[in-house]
């Protein structure tokens, strides 16, 4: 289901596809004299070394969020290493982990410890129905739902300042809107300190208490921002502005005095600046000629994280709040610092490590004794070399009308003009989402086996200013898709593509793409992958989650209105268009997905097959909104390898994993 362009609870509904597609690593620098040996030593060696087994790329781990205890010794975490994830704890200096959570079922995820003790607060919904309950495991390793009932969705806002408080918000009252509360953090009584009658989304909240940022969406490329002083329910806009722009709270600083926040008002890309909360006065904090995506501050002030999309890759920086002197990280070669988390005492740091070939590795820095970082996990599988894998590239093409459309290439070793290979359109969810650089088990495992993929960010996808952002806006099934056409003639101008095999794959609204350009452009692709797409958007508009309300009429006017632009959303949905798609077609879906219901898939599924052509479905029982087991992954993943092999490669296909 298409959503809104911002992260959080209530903004964390983009249809991007969960395989494990974050930004990351930048094309190899040139070789240097030092480096020429040991390149010439790897070009000696035919890469890929050998092709491997999708079991293997599961079996690297994933890894994910960072919280150190009271007494800053330990440090928790998420992990997939069980085969679903829960929560763990380990030394910062490394050693052992220390299971938390031992769920075989659904997905535990490590919110944080207590600050004065070793209590820790994890999430976790119902077989991926994102109807998430926070729970406290307590010292002796019992657990308590912290927000019972049915039907509800909640999640951890943070600690206040002093630790003796934590704030949830929660859509129990009203299965719309978000209310907040306030838990006392020993014997977890709370208080109801905002209710949330008018719809605004829940932002940052002050770490005294006395502050609530709440954003208010007016359409998918244009918020507000308001801050309400809780103790009186005064409302103070803080968005004044002309024209659309995007507004989104980011950190109140520690003493209650300022709000950050990014904005992208004063041009095309969103900048950071802050806001006086008693004069209410404005000052510029940092900008740059890409969008500014996250701020943090650490736990008393001295340091500002900021984190900026840089054409697909993400780029971390740490200052000193009071000088504005950047802070040096470490320098890996590998892949790019990421995830950037202070202690309490603002002596350590956490962050995370990312590349191509290099899956997410925790690390602890000492900011106050200096030294190297202290590597805790090693994710990757080790029977796989990385020099196996490949580097993505950032590369562009003019479209069909002259507009630039940037998109990462992932290029198999094997691949040559003598070789060549078939190729893949990805598209990504959204609309606005983006694909970006960085670790992917799914499309390692395609390019390993030699597939060329092409991960498109058509028009509409953030991360390219917000001209480049709103020119999909009504344009879905039209404009957006014309560019995954001139995305396959990009391929086909490349010597090492073999322009006759080229197959388009994609999840959530890039599933919905991948049925579109089957249905709206017959004979343009030769196979089609969607994963949980969206085939029929009058189903889909009309049963979105409650909990979305704060921005349906935003949605309505990037996708159609159901009640008033029924005749559009028809024209615009592949599954009143079902006969015209010709080509083998494979759909895999989540039972319990929230976003794009199982119905979506299978009345395509049940259309196509009255075609006469191959049909693949693939459900998932224990499923939402993304494939986060791993035995589903091996599963899926495989079967999509097996059904390209088939259709679009020819031969014999990889054999898939059995389903448990």
């Amino acid at each position: 289901m298409p959503a809104l362009r911002r992260t959080g609870l209530t903004l964390a509904v983009a249809l991007s596809l969960s395989l494990g597609l974050a930004a990351c690593q930048r094309s190899p620098e040139p070789a240097t004299e030092a480096g020429a040996s040991a390149a010439a030593q790897e070009n000696a060696t035919v890469r890929p070394s050998r092709q491997y087994a999708i079991e293997e790329f599961v079996e690297s781990i994933g890894v994910g969020g960072a919280s150190f205890s009271a007494d800053e010794s330990r440090i928790l975490f998420s992990s997939n290493k069980s085969g679903v994830w829960n929560a763990y704890t380990m030394p910062v200096g490394g050693g052992e982990w220390t299971a938390v959570t031992t769920s075989d079922t659904d997905n535990v995820y490590a919110e944080a410890f207590f600050p004065k003790d070793d209590r820790v607060l994890v999430s976790r919904d119902q077989g991926g129905n994102e109807l998430d309950h926070l729970y406290v495991i307590e010292a002796d390793g019992s657990e308590r739902d912290l927000t019972p009932g049915e039907n509800l969705k909640a999640g951890l806002m943070g600690f206040s300042h002093d630790g003796a408080s934590f704030f949830v918000i929660s859509n129990e009252r009203d299965p719309r809107f978000f209310d907040v509360y306030r838990y006392d953090a020993d014997d977890y009584e709370r208080e109801l300190i905002y209710k949330n009658d008018l719809g605004y989304e829940p932002g940052e909240i002050s770490p005294d208490g006395r502050w609530l940022a709440l954003g208010q969406t007016h359409t998918t490329n244009d918020s507000d921002l308001h801050v309400v002083e809780l103790a009186t329910g005064k409302l103070t806009k803080v968005s004044e502005h002309e024209g659309q722009a995007q507004f989104a709270a980011e950190a109140f600083s520690p003493d209650g005095q300022w709000l950050y926040y990014t904005a992208n008002d004063q041009g095309e890309f969103a900048a950071l600046r802050r806001v006086n909360l008693q004069s209410w006065e404005h000052e510029p904090v940092r900008s740059a000629d890409w969008d500014i995506v996250d701020a943090a501050l650490s736990h008393d002030g001295t340091y500002l994280a900021v984190a900026t999309n840089i054409d697909g890759s993400t780029g971390v920086q740490l200052f000193n709040t009071a000088s504005g002197e950047e802070i040096a990280l470490p320098d890996f070669p590998a892949g790019e610092v990421r995830n950037l988390r202070v202690s309490r005492s603002e002596d350590k740091l956490a962050f995370y490590l990312n590349g191509d070939r290099q899956p997410n590795d925790l690390y602890v820095l000492d900011l106050a004794g200096g030294g190297e970082p202290t590597q805790l996990t090693t994710s990757l599988n080790p029977a796989i070399d990385p020099a196996d894998l490949v580097d993505s590239s950032v590369v562009r093409f003019d479209s069909f009308d002259g507009m630039t459309i940037p998109n990462i290439l992932w290029k198999p070793h094997q691949a040559s003009a003598d070789q060549p290979a078939p190729a893949l359109v990805w598209v990504h969810g959204g609309p606005g989402g983006q694909t970006t650089r960085a670790h992917s088990a799914l499309i390692q495992y395609l390019a390993n086996h030699g597939y060329v993929v092409l991960g498109i960010n058509n028009r509409g996808s953030s991360g390219y200013g917000k001209t480049f952002f709103a020119a999909d806006d009504g344009k879905h099934g039209r404009e957006p898709l014309w560019d995954t056409v001139e995305a396959k003639k990009y391929l086909q101008t490349l010597d090492y593509v073999d322009d006759e095999k080229i197959g388009i794959i994609g999840g959530s609204y890039g599933g919905y793409m991948v049925l579109s350009a089957l249905a709206f452009q017959p004979g343009e692709f030769k196979v089609g992958v969607n994963i949980f797409g969206v085939s029929n958007w009058l189903r889909t508009l009309e049963s979105i989650p409650p909990y979305w309300e704060s921005f349906r009429e935003a949605l309505y006017q990037e996708i159609g209105n159901p009640e008033t632009q029924r005749d559009f959303l028809i024209e615009t949905s592949p599954l009143f268009h079902a006969d015209k798609i010709d080509v083998p077609l494979m759909v895999l879906q989540g039972a319990n997905d929230p976003r794009v219901i199982k119905p979506e898939s299978d009345d395509i599924v049940a259309a196509v097959e009255k075609n006469g052509v191959p049909v693949e479905y693939v459900v998932f029982d224990d499923e939402g909104h993304g494939f986060s087991k791993k035995k589903n992954q091996i599963e899926g993943y495989g079967r999509i390898l097996a059904f390209l092999d088939t259709h679009l490669r020819g031969g014999t296909p990889a054999e898939p994993a059995a389903a448990e």
